[in-house]
């Protein structure tokens, strides 16, 4: 089945986010304060990790961002914080 689901932004500079094999994420929105990612998923599809990175405005950024797909951006604490997400593709397990 496909649905939307949102995903909490954590505020780092590289993230993971687990989500189904062949995950579309659609917009970055601040929903109650705090940042959000929305995909558009097939429930019944494995999850995966998938890398995103987060910039913030003037913040330098590796020369290869331009291979990253936009997803959005996001502003906090009454607009004072603005935040830009990009896709980086999947990324590997991490082994606990």
């Amino acid at each position: 089945m496909n649905a939307i689901w949102k995903y909490p932004i954590p505020v780092a500079d590289e993230f993971q986010l687990e989500m189904p094999m062949g995950a579309r994420p659609l917009t970055v929105q601040v929903q109650d304060g705090k940042p959000y990612l929305w995909a558009l998923v097939n429930t019944e599809f494995d999850v995966e990790p998938h890398r995103f990175r987060l910039a913030g405005t003037g913040h330098p950024l590796e020369e290869d961002v331009w291979s990253y797909a936009y997803v959005g951006t996001f502003q906090v604490r009454d607009g004072r914080l603005v935040f830009h997400v990009f896709y980086k593709g999947l990324g590997a397990r991490e082994e606990v």
